[in-house]
């Protein structure tokens, strides 16, 4: 029997669980002098179990090809994890390797642990060496004044982590679970913080996003609530249709909060996953709305679908249109590029995904604009509907009970303007 747990409510806000420290500074990579470092270490006895998922891109960054390599090591552990931005350190051959191995090793000493218990993430421009020489300064300056126990070492962790973000991107939740005496009930938080307003598009978790815990986990079941979670938000993001090559998303948990591990299959570990999902969710959310030239986050809620891999393939379609993204933008009214849209798309075999326009139904910001064939609404309505900060859009595919929904942003002409300028 599987278990499903209702999400329970996030906050947008930095909340650090206990059993971790975090820190960011200024390493010298990027020109501008902002912060390009972020660190959080494990403060527990023990190291944290870990896992993670990374960009399907076959070229694949330096710290991606690490990690996962430190994961199959450890066998799911990690005592320590870093973030340079500014330089993906992606497509720098054997020494771009190098320069990573380095910096892990060097945060694994300054931590005091095994070097495959380091983990490591860039975001950046491709195609550039990490300046090796002031990262290994920064591990070491960060490392001695001390890393914050606290929810503002998060943040400057966070705010490293930022190229053309606008804003920092946090969630935070809190659930009750069964403590170790199996008497007690424990709180347990799980906190995200993640980063990436660009090239971003479902292929696994498209940006960099780190996800904290305190409670006690099994490297297998995290992993398995890792897959479900990104599944549903970061793999349901698109906003300019790229996939980078450098996407990673980290899930640690400390085992603080007193809580018992949660078993596989049960009512606990359905709501903890609930709870990652719901973080993930939010941090997807935020990179959606927060997109490069963005003015509106585009939601896509499917229903009436045949299985759920059909409700995620047409939110998808909806989502990455360049059409729709620019209908959105221009408060256009315009339902035939949402049908052609969702019509458009495929499951990832390729094959065609269940639908038929006369059972299908397109909901816009709102009101009912198609049933089958086109229905009578008033476009200025929608038009003024379509100006919040918030744009849904509604399909039902009439041909079953799976439900899906997917991220997206708005077309601007910022977008083409930023891309132009920046290098990426």
């Amino acid at each position: 029997m599987r278990y499903v747990a209702e999400p329970p409510p996030v906050e947008e806000r930095v909340a650090l669980p206990a059993g971790f420290a975090a820190g960011g500074a200024r390493a010298g990579i990027k020109a501008s002098g902002r912060p390009d470092l972020g660190i959080v270490a494990v403060t527990t006895s023990a190291p944290a179990t870990a896992a993670a998922a990374f960009t399907l891109n076959l070229v694949q960054a330096a710290p991606v090809r690490l990690s996962r390599a430190h994961l199959a090591s450890s066998g799911g552990v990690a005592r320590g994890l870093t973030v340079t931005s500014g330089c993906a350190n992606a497509a720098t051959g054997p020494a771009g390797d190098d320069d990573q191995a380095e910096i892990a090793g060097a945060l694994a000493g300054a931590l005091g642990c095994a070097t495959d218990e380091i983990l490591c993430a860039s975001t950046g421009l491709i195609g550039t060496r990490l300046p090796v020489t002031h990262v290994l300064e920064g591990i070491a300056a960060l490392a001695a004044r001390g890393l914050a126990a606290d929810d503002g070492g998060l943040e400057a962790f966070a705010t490293a982590m930022m190229t053309t973000d606008t804003r920092l991107k946090a969630a935070t939740t809190t659930i009750a679970l069964a403590g170790d005496d199996q008497v007690s009930v424990r709180s347990v938080r799980v906190s995200g913080v993640a980063k990436g307003v660009g090239m971003i598009h479902p292929r696994m978790a498209t940006m960099i996003a780190v996800v904290l815990t305190d409670a006690a986990a099994e490297p297998a079941l995290l992993a398995d609530l890792l897959r479900d979670a990104s599944a549903a938000s970061f793999e349901q993001t698109s906003v300019d249709g790229d996939t980078s090559t450098n996407d990673t998303v980290f899930l640690l948990a400390s085992g603080t909060s007193g809580a018992a591990a949660p078993t596989p299959g049960s009512p606990e570990a359905a709501l903890l996953g609930a709870a990652i999902a719901a973080v993930c969710r939010s941090l997807a959310r935020q990179q959606a709305a927060d997109g490069e030239g963005a003015t509106s986050l585009i939601t896509c809620l499917v229903t009436g679908a045949a299985d759920l891999v059909d409700a995620r393939a047409v939110s998808r379609s909806v989502v990455r249109s360049n059409l729709v993204k620019a209908a959105v933008h221009g408060h256009d009214p315009n339902w035939g590029r949402i049908a052609a849209a969702a019509g458009a798309a495929t499951r990832p075999d390729g094959s065609t995904v269940g639908l038929e326009v006369a059972t299908l139904s397109i909901g816009l910001a709102g009101h009912a604009v198609f049933g089958g064939a086109p229905l009578a609404f008033d476009a200025t309505a929608v038009s003024a509907a379509m100006h919040g900060g918030e744009v849904l859009i509604e399909v039902d595919l009439g041909r079953g009970e799976a439900t899906a929904e997917a991220f997206g942003c708005d077309l601007s002409e910022a977008y083409v303007r930023e891309n132009s300028a920046y290098s990426t």
